[in-house]
């Protein structure tokens, strides 16, 4: 009896065991069960989110835009004073208009950003082509500047890489893009162990291309539109504010400087970048690439912060996607932070 007895118990407590192995299966599926509600609901909310965002940024862009528009349209047709007056504020508006598209990057789809680029782009062509027509450059204003430097930017304007044939004339011509004007490009080209300059002047809002440089020493002051640097070797580049983007490719043995909106670099070597940037860096095809926050200053940086819309204070630097290492958690052996100690403090 007493085994029976025995035998009797065992059974309940197996019972109260298997009981208690269901109850907590069933537990822990229900609370997976609550864990993937939760994130579903907060994926849905995130995403509207970014759609009430994205909506926000369009229609608030696209009303500032047509407020632009009308001031310019309104410089025509009326006395000097007012054209100019109505001009500065178009000039104030468009200014932030540029911060307010550099602060919604984060958000915003390629989409919606590359045509917001293209419409700045488009307004600051006009401001500059109703600029020239109020306020005409004095042709002796250029007279000042050194022949080599003349000559520097008679080789740069006839370089082969310039896309356009208009854009090869020495005087700088715009190009067409949709039937508006784009901003005009300047740079140089084909140099070997020269120094060369850019005033403010001569790249505020315009487009600059530098190709085929090889020992150069490029100093650029002032805002350019975009920066495009090809075929860069033991170069030494460094440039203002730059209000959208800088395209990089085929660089090598390099160091440059810019702040900018986004950075994008492709076959790229052994080559130092200190950075402001204010969304993303972007490497592709690239080895050797050492990044530091951007650390060059000359007297008149501040106003080309403030020309170019970039925010000061947000610097993503660090933050570099690189589209050729896809293993998440590891990070990638094309770049790296260059080190305090190693970083370059004295630029002139």
């Amino acid at each position: 009896m007493e085994e029976v007895a025995d035998v009797s118990v065992e059974n309940v407590f197996d019972a109260e065991r298997r009981a208690a192995k269901i109850q907590e299966r069933l537990q822990k599926r229900h609370e997976s069960r609550v864990k993937d509600a939760e994130r579903r609901r907060e994926d849905k909310e995130s995403h509207a989110v970014a759609e009430e965002q994205s909506e926000y940024f369009s229609s608030t862009f696209g009303a500032e835009r047509a407020s632009i528009e009308e001031l310019l349209s309104g410089c025509s047709g009326v006395e000097r004073s007012v054209g100019t007056e109505r001009l500065e504020e178009a000039t104030a508006k468009t200014a932030q208009l540029q911060k307010f598209l550099n602060d919604s990057t984060m958000f915003l789809t390629p989409h919606v950003l590359e045509k917001a680029q293209t419409a700045l782009q488009k307004l600051q062509a006009s401001l500059a082509e109703i600029r020239e027509e109020l306020l005409p450059k004095k042709r002796f204003a250029f007279r000042s500047r050194t022949k080599a430097t003349d000559d520097v930017s008679a080789t740069a304007a006839a370089a082969p890489d310039t896309p356009s044939p208009a854009a090869a004339s020495a005087s700088g011509s715009v190009n067409q893009v949709d039937g508006a004007a784009a901003p005009e490009q300047c740079g140089f080209s084909n140099m070997d162990g020269v120094s060369l300059t850019k005033t403010a002047e001569d790249i505020q809002r315009r487009d600059v291309l530098l190709s085929h440089l090889t020992n150069c020493r490029v100093r650029m002051h002032g805002s350019p539109s975009t920066l495009h640097l090809k075929h860069i070797d033991g170069c030494e580049i460094l440039c203002g504010p730059v209000s959208s983007s800088v395209f990089v490719d085929q660089c090598k043995n390099s160091t440059l400087a810019f702040p900018c909106q986004q950075l994008r670099t492709h076959n790229t070597t052994d080559t130092h970048v200190y950075l402001h940037v204010t969304s993303r860096a972007i490497i592709e095809d690239c080895r050797g690439v050492g990044f530091a926050p951007f650390t060059w200053s000359y007297p008149t940086l501040e106003e080309d912060f403030a020309a170019s819309g970039l925010d000061q204070e947000r610097n993503n630097w660090s933050q570099v996607d690189d589209f050729n290492w896809l293993a998440a958690g590891t990070p990638s052996p094309n770049w790296t932070v260059i080190l305090e100690a190693d970083r370059k403090t004295s630029w002139d």
